[in-house]
């Protein structure tokens, strides 16, 4: 089976990354590369690391350039994709990494986007409850953004299995500058960013807010209200995302009772039988919530070939998963603030961007979904 694939914005990050992986493809044949102002231009000159590529001239973004493909991947900025989108061919397999099709609420879309809404996709992120299925022989596939595919992946068991409370989600994202596209902006340099952090996109204003809380509140079956920070980090791609949510009344209502049971043994209160015996058997409840809420991620994760859950002690680093689709994740329980604390790390354009949108690509075509694709990070 050779499958012929185009992909678009071939000159971008996201564009490049999807060649790298397609390059190593053993079942795809790369057919047209297109670009829009670099449109003439040799490959090699504006990804110098696709050096079996090297050689390619960049057509221009047409559909008559792309259509011709069992398979298109739109790696275009947000409000480019879906025209091009409803000129393809209907049994063309077209997956668009932009943010076009991602959302289901087009009052979402028009409030965070400011353009007409151009409708729903499939959304590329199998690893949720029930998406490998609608992938399958899908023709039409949204690659989930970077962050919420970090944030999904890190809070979604949990509401998934009625552990977490709805109402007071709070995700804070750390990203590599390549998130933020190829286009030249001087917060982006190397003498603003080397050294230093910065947010951006603070008090529920980035455009990722809605998809984390669609994604959420599909997993839980109710609304879920999620505030999202995202930060600059001084590094080229990945992303670490920290997200905490409220453990839902039972589990908060076992500590406090152990807490009660504790002091009932002796003296009566818990006040009376010295503050470390008070904070180790709490911490000892704590543990034991811990361990169900951490068996929930891992029976979620369990069958899943990308996602990983480190061992106990463990924690995510971004260099850990550079360069591939593997995520890794660490759970934790605070019990003095009733939260969980899940870590994730993805490579923003791997598993982030083009290693969903090939992984989502293998699934639809019927191969299997790790075809193509890399679990080892690459270190130091």
């Amino acid at each position: 089976m050779t499958i012929s694939v185009a992909v678009s914005g071939a000159s971008g990050y996201a564009g490049g990354e999807v060649l790298r992986l397609l390059a190593g493809h053993p079942e795809v044949t790369i057919g047209a590369i297109t670009a829009h102002s670099n449109a003439g231009a040799r490959l090699g000159e504006l990804q110098p690391h696709l050096h079996s590529l090297a050689d390619r001239l960049l057509e221009e973004t047409t559909v008559d350039n792309l259509a011709g493909h069992d398979v298109v991947f739109l790696a275009l900025p947000h409000g480019a994709s879906a025209e091009i989108a409803r000129q393809l061919p209907a049994d063309t397999l077209v997956i668009d990494a932009g943010a076009d099709h991602r959302l289901e609420d087009p009052a979402a879309w028009e409030k965070f986007y400011g353009s007409a809404h151009a409708g729903t996709w499939p959304y590329g992120l199998p690893e949720l409850p029930g998406h490998r299925e609608r992938l399958r022989n899908a023709r039409r596939i949204a690659v989930p953004g970077c962050y919420p595919t970090s944030a999904l992946l890190a809070l979604a068991p949990g509401f998934a299995a009625g552990a977490l409370m709805p109402d007071d989600v709070v995700i804070v994202s750390a990203s590599g500058t390549s998130g933020a596209g190829k286009t030249a902006k001087v917060n982006l340099i190397g003498s603003e960013v080397m050294g230093s952090m910065s947010p951006y996109g603070v008090g529920g204003g980035h455009r990722h807010t809605p998809e984390i809380e669609q994604g959420l509140s599909a997993a839980a079956g109710t609304a879920v209200t999620v505030s999202f920070t995202p930060t600059l980090a001084p590094m080229s791609r990945g992303i670490l995302a920290t997200a905490t949510a409220k453990v839902v009344p039972r589990m908060r209502a076992s500590i406090g009772q152990d807490s009660v049971d504790r002091g009932s043994v002796g003296q009566g209160s818990i006040g009376e039988t010295g503050a470390e015996e008070d904070t180790a058997y709490i911490a000892g409840a704590g543990n034991a919530a811990e361990a169900e809420l951490r068996q929930i991620w891992l029976d979620a994760y369990e069958d899943e070939p990308f996602v990983h859950v480190l061992p106990p002690g463990q924690w995510p680093s971004t260099k850990s998963v550079q360069g591939s689709n593997h995520v890794a994740l660490q759970i934790a329980f605070d019990a003095h603030a009733g939260r969980v604390i899940v870590c994730c790390a993805i490579d923003n354009l791997t598993k982030g961007t083009a290693g969903g949108a090939v992984q989502s690509m293998n699934i639809a075509l019927g191969l299997d979904e790790t075809t193509g694709l890399t679990f080892q990070g690459v270190a130091p």
